[in-house]
């Protein structure tokens, strides 16, 4: 008799398997539109998740469902390796993110962000031309800065704006610059301006497609935002950690079941 552990382990990869399709289907439709780098950035992840579950799915399904023994074996090994991994990235999310935080610009409605007060790791990331290039594709691909541009502020109205981290960093000059504001995205250099010790008062152009993007700051703006998106991770991790526990528990019962019907008949099993 099959036992209960066993057909609440067949149940939950039933629903994982439901997921991978989706997920693998979502992949597969970026890869076959992904012309920019920023669809090519996402596709990859995409589709390795979407095999992945479909593949643990079918090892926990086959393996608690039909008895196959080294099956459940297989899929419980990953489930451990899984729950190490993200217990590891979850402590490791806490602990690059720890540092960092946006300067309160005095008379300004928004905060500015430096690259330098984020971890070295995180700074590294960045810096890294073929990983910015991606990241600068998707920037300009979000339209965030035309978008800012669209609600045709007065000087007044933009510096008591709340601006995101990216949009502070990315789209407009650091305020040390003392650019004129002519509008969102146009600032003008003073008459004379020749270069300035502050590197993004240099990079700065009022061209769309370069704005602030190679700026400093757009890097912070960036490592900001992926500080806050990697708070929120850590703590759905912590969340879904438990859960990986208490799969892998049930799939221990599930592989204990297995054990034992291969070593006595099937009249003597029962419940677990």
């Amino acid at each position: 008799m099959v036992r209960v552990s066993n057909n609440l382990v067949g149940l939950l990869n039933i629903v994982t398997l439901l997921l991978s399709i989706p997920i693998l289907g979502a992949g597969i439709w970026l890869g076959h539109r992904a012309h920019t780098d920023c669809e090519k950035f996402l596709e990859r992840p995409v589709i390795f998740l979407g095999v992945f579950l479909l593949l643990v799915s079918l090892a926990g399904l086959v393996g608690a469902c039909c008895g196959v023994s080294w099956l459940l074996w297989l899929y419980l090994l990953v489930m451990f390796l899984l729950i190490v991994v993200l217990f590891c990235f979850t402590v490791f999310a806490f602990v690059v993110t720890n540092p960092g935080a946006g300067e309160v610009v005095s008379g300004r409605g928004y905060k500015e962000y430096r690259l330098g007060d984020y971890s070295h790791w995180l700074q590294k990331r960045v810096d890294d031309d073929g990983n910015w290039r991606k990241i600068r594709s998707c920037l300009q691909e979000g339209k965030v800065c035309q978008r800012m541009e669209e609600r045709n502020q007065t000087l007044d109205e933009f510096i008591n704006n709340h601006l995101s981290p990216i949009q502070s960093g990315c789209c407009k000059p650091p305020t040390a610059c003392n650019f004129t504001y002519r509008s969102e995205t146009v600032w003008d250099k003073p008459s004379g301006f020749a270069s300035s010790t502050n590197s993004d008062c240099n990079t700065w152009q009022n061209d769309p497609s370069i704005l602030c993007y190679d700026c400093q700051s757009c890097k912070a703006g960036v490592l900001a935002n992926v500080k806050n998106d990697w708070k929120k991770v850590a703590v759905v991790n912590i969340i879904f950690l438990i859960f990986l526990i208490v799969v892998y528990s049930v799939g221990c019962c599930a592989f204990r079941n297995n054990r034992n019907d291969n070593a006595h008949p099937r009249w003597k099993g029962g419940y677990a």
